[in-house]
């Protein structure tokens, strides 16, 4: 569902977003680690938000995930999705996140950060649209100019990418190229 009645705060933040980045477990995720009978890790992704991040790199808005977790599983997964900015293992996601922004020459209001737990606070604070994800922690909440109605893992991402398209003006004709 795309979002409906917004602020005109929070439409203009949408409005200026260059970058949308994400965080990993619990954001793209529903955040559970499950693991097989092989030691290997197991992680769900929803197809929507797959479709709402090419969306996102198809109308010309960058998109980056910073995890703090290493797993080749996201790796194949955004090659996937054409995501080329990739940072894992980042136990200081803010420096990672300036040092993107830095390389790509975007100031922090052209920048979104969608996240769900403490990890993400120091770099939701850093940028001009912080999103936490329905179920996150209520810190986070607190500190997010906007919050996802769905979970993350459960289609969390692609609400942020819905609300980045009809900000910019972009929904309508992403509806028309879909209706053929």
């Amino acid at each position: 569902m795309l979002p409906t009645d917004l602020p005109a705060d929070l439409k203009q933040r949408a409005a200026a977003i260059r970058l949308a980045v994400f965080d990993v477990d619990g954001v793209l995720t529903d955040g559970k680690l499950v693991y097989g009978a092989d030691g290997h890790e197991r992680k769900a992704f929803h197809v929507h938000d797959g479709l709402g991040i090419k969306r996102l790199l198809a109308n010309g808005i960058e998109v980056a995930v910073i995890t703090a977790r290493l797993s080749p599983i996201v790796t194949e997964r955004m090659a996937e999705l054409g995501v080329v900015h990739v940072y894992q293992d980042q136990k200081d996601k803010r420096a990672c996140l300036q040092r993107l922004m830095a390389a790509l020459r975007l100031q922090p209001a052209q920048v979104a950060y969608t996240g769900d737990d403490l990890p993400d606070l120091a770099p939701m604070c850093a940028v001009g649209l912080a999103i936490a994800v329905a179920n996150a922690h209520p810190w986070l909440g607190e500190r997010a100019h906007w919050r996802t109605r769905h979970a993350g893992g459960d289609g969390a991402a692609r609400e942020v990418c819905d609300l980045l398209l009809a900000a910019q003006g972009k929904a309508a004709a992403e509806l028309a190229a879909f209706l053929g």
